[in-house]
């Protein structure tokens, strides 16, 4: 049968992907196209696999993400002082000016604290399975950040600043290490399924970066595949006849497109997702599929739980993914902010820190500690970084009686596994644990250190953008030694 040229040449390329079914799966079969050397030239892969800078402690990063601002006051940092003060003024000193309240009364801890592990680190009766785990933790009790706005402290906790358009950390891990698998994302991100965090997918943007390093985000919905439009709709009516013409065309549909727009990041990006999407096809409904796991698994990530179901599947997902060789992955334990909704969908605590924690802790402690655990059991604790962070704490003072301010000047985060020391502390904050006074640590020493594990120097992991020679650390950080093995 000959071909109409003149309908081939007048079909541009956004009209052939509408009607090819569009999304991800309508194109998915570009994959073969590589396969058979007929894409528009044959290019370096930006995800292939790079030398690190050094030997690195760990092969690849999870990262929980608290977003809404978690009380360390009530959560890891333990301070008596509160509780011999409790309901007297707050008056640490100076002038005060909190972010959306007047300075209350001081406020203990809603939860008693105890000593745990071999090491004695304090911890709140909010966590009692992460207090089991004490020992392969170390803690930063001096995190600081410069805003105490929810969505540029993100940023800044994620990015290095707080502007958005900078790339986070987990696209700058891929583009300084690459891929280890060619049949999943280098970076994957999963949202909490009841929305975006503040600031939404900015936070795991690739900036300025080559585009394909920007995070694939994936959720485990009932009856949806983990990415979407990753299948054509059936609606499409797409057959294996017309897949052979179709990747005639779109062989010279992409010649055609690519061959004017040498250095289109954007482009290159989309044609690597074209190229992945088909073996995506395979391999995400076949990691995101929870079923060949263990009862006692399932069990122990808190999956058939009401409140815990939902974010013990992203912490075995994670686990799963980084075994299946993806880089860096993001879990965000809460969502959006929202005060109409109760209890907040996420630890921003304002009217009522004790309603709120108390639904977000149990969460948090059931998947945290059975990630720790089963990367432990499954021998991959070693060679996975686990980190915890939130992007500020909040005010040992009360507000409005039940609730805490926000608190830009003290938070904790936590690590685990790739490296890091087990029960250690670094830093401090004051008796009250209002501000870091010993070892102040912002997001550029936290990234210092995840990236000196992976093998990479921070100061020489750069990109030039704008005349200048950009960097996660921007000009700043150290790698915090006290807490490697």
């Amino acid at each position: 049968m000959q071909r109409d040229t003149n309908t081939m040449n007048s079909l541009d390329r956004r009209s052939f992907l509408g009607r090819a079914g569009g999304g991800l799966g309508g194109v998915a079969l570009a994959s073969l196209l590589h396969d058979d050397r007929l894409l528009a030239k044959e290019t370096v892969n930006p995800l292939a696999p790079k030398k690190p800078h050094f030997a690195p402690k760990a092969k690849a990063v999870i990262q929980i993400f608290c977003p809404g601002g978690m009380s360390h006051v009530d959560t890891w940092d333990y301070k008596p002082e509160l509780e011999k003060r409790a309901g007297k003024p707050f008056d640490p000193g100076g002038k005060l000016q909190f972010f959306a309240s007047k300075p209350g009364k001081c406020q203990p801890s809603y939860w008693k604290f105890k000593q745990h592990g071999k090491c004695g680190r304090w911890i709140s009766g909010l966590f009692p399975k992460l207090s089991r785990c004490v020992d392969d933790m170390a803690f930063v009790y001096s995190m600081v950040n410069k805003t105490a706005l929810h969505g540029p402290a993100h940023f800044m906790m994620n990015t290095g600043f707080i502007f958005p358009g900078f790339p986070s950390m987990g696209a700058w891990v891929t583009y300084g290490l690459g891929s280890i698998t060619e049949n999943l994302p280098a970076f994957c991100v999963l949202p909490d399924l009841r929305g975006l965090p503040p600031g939404g997918p900015q936070n795991w943007s690739a900036g300025f970066l080559p585009a394909v390093h920007q995070g694939t985000t994936m959720q485990l919905r009932k009856n949806r595949p983990p990415i979407n439009d990753l299948f054509p709709d059936p609606k499409a009516g797409i057959t294996k006849s017309g897949e052979v013409a179709g990747r005639e065309l779109l062989s010279v549909l992409n010649r055609r497109h690519a061959a004017s727009r040498e250095g289109n990041t954007e482009l290159e990006a989309r044609i690597s997702a074209y190229e992945l999407a088909a073996k995506l096809q395979l391999s995400a409904p076949e990691v995101s599929d929870l079923s060949g796991e263990t009862e006692a698994i399932q069990k122990m990530y808190g999956i058939g739980q009401k409140n815990t179901d939902a974010f013990g599947r992203q912490c075995l997902l994670a686990r799963r993914l980084v075994q299946r060789g993806v880089r860096f992955v993001q879990i965000w334990c809460g969502s959006e902010n929202t005060a109409r909704i109760k209890p907040r969908p996420n630890w921003d605590s304002h009217e009522d820190l004790f309603r709120d924690h108390s639904h977000h802790g149990p969460v948090l402690d059931m998947g945290a500690s059975a990630l720790i655990k089963d990367l432990k059991q499954q021998g991959m604790l070693d060679e996975t970084l686990l980190m915890c962070c939130t992007e500020f704490g909040r005010q040992p003072a009360a507000q409005g009686g039940k609730g805490r301010d926000h608190n830009a000047g003290a938070s904790t985060a936590w690590l685990a596994g790739g490296g890091i020391r087990g029960g250690v502390g670094y830093g401090s904050t004051d008796e009250f644990g209002f501000k870091a006074v010993d070892q102040p640590t912002y997001s550029y020493d936290l990234h210092a250190t995840s990236l000196h594990l992976l093998g990479l120097d921070h100061t020489k992991l750069t990109f030039y953008h704008n005349g200048i020679r950009r960097r996660l650390t921007d000009v700043h950080g150290h790698v915090i030694r006290e807490l490697l093995v």
